[in-house]
């Protein structure tokens, strides 16, 4: 299974690419006219000083489900209040303030009831975990022994991905983890991370059951200024790129591996534009050579 679709999903600049020139529609219920699949970001913003947490509104998850088809996928990133080992801090020099809530199975829990409007559209849910220094985590190790404790006890009926920001973490011990409890590998191309598909080269025979590759650009803020936040076409041309991108998917799916792809409008300055280039290239000679 292959689903490719974009990184959220309401954006006025993409009239006429994805939505209707109309004033008033329902965007969700437009683009799922369009893509499978879609990467839901909005409620990883979740923690706060001292100790307040937000969970998604539960009319909304209703609002989503309706929007959407029954085969349509969600690829959702976790509560930062969970992934979080400390409270982000703003004066660099400051304490740290650990997070009470750091992989919390009672947080979680009460996240994913708050998901169950939507629970039959879910593909992966992701955790997304920052750039970890020695002040936060000792090391890899240390990662691993947490994360595992805390995946051995979630509900096995879905699916989870692991992403971080941590290049030294991209090792044998980490895919292992992966593997031993049936985690997707989150692949982000961006971010201070190495080309993805350096990466994958190295460990794709660990790769096994699902994944996730995330495209977003290295430098954000540039593009928002070339583009003016406005979305509507490819600003950063990166076609050598999304030839190693499709060469990963095509990989993948030959050896049966579920695949979602997000695509940012930072990647390349339009989303859509971009998945219509990576289909392209699938569905040209590149891909049988």
């Amino acid at each position: 299974m292959l689903r490719i679709g974009t990184c959220s999903w309401k954006y006025d600049s993409w009239k006429s690419i994805v939505y209707p020139e109309k004033e008033k529609f329902n965007y969700l219920e437009e683009y799922s006219k369009h893509f499978n699949t879609v990467e839901v970001d909005q409620w990883f913003w979740s923690l706060f000083e001292p100790k307040k947490v937000l969970m998604p509104d539960e009319r909304v998850v209703k609002e989503y489900s309706d929007s959407v088809p029954d085969n349509f996928k969600f690829t959702i990133k976790i509560p930062n209040a969970i992934t979080l080992t400390h409270f982000y801090n703003k004066n660099k020099t400051g304490e740290l303030k650990p997070n009470p809530f750091f992989l919390s199975t009672d947080l979680f829990d009460r996240f994913l009831e708050t998901l169950n409007p939507i629970k039959k559209n879910i593909g992966v849910l992701m955790f997304q975990f920052e750039y970890l220094n020695k002040q936060k985590l000792s090391g890899l190790t240390e990662f691993i022994d947490r994360v595992e404790s805390f995946v051995e006890s979630l509900d096995k009926k879905f699916v989870y991905g692991i992403e971080i920001r941590n290049p030294n973490f991209l090792k044998k011990p980490f895919f292992d983890l992966l593997n031993r409890h049936n985690l997707s590998m989150v692949f982000l191309q961006g971010y201070f991370m190495p080309p993805i598909w350096d990466v994958f080269n190295e460990f794709k025979e660990q790769i096994n059951s699902t994944a996730v590759i995330r495209l977003h650009g290295p430098d954000r803020s540039g593009i928002e200024k070339k583009t003016g936040n406005v979305w509507n076409q490819i600003v950063e041309p990166k076609d050598d790129e999304l030839k190693k991108v499709a060469e990963m998917i095509n990989y993948l799916q030959n050896k049966k591996v579920d695949l979602y792809v997000n695509v940012n409008n930072h990647f390349e300055g339009s989303a859509p534009l971009t998945i219509e280039k990576i289909n392209n290239i699938l569905n040209s000679d590149f891909t049988k050579h």
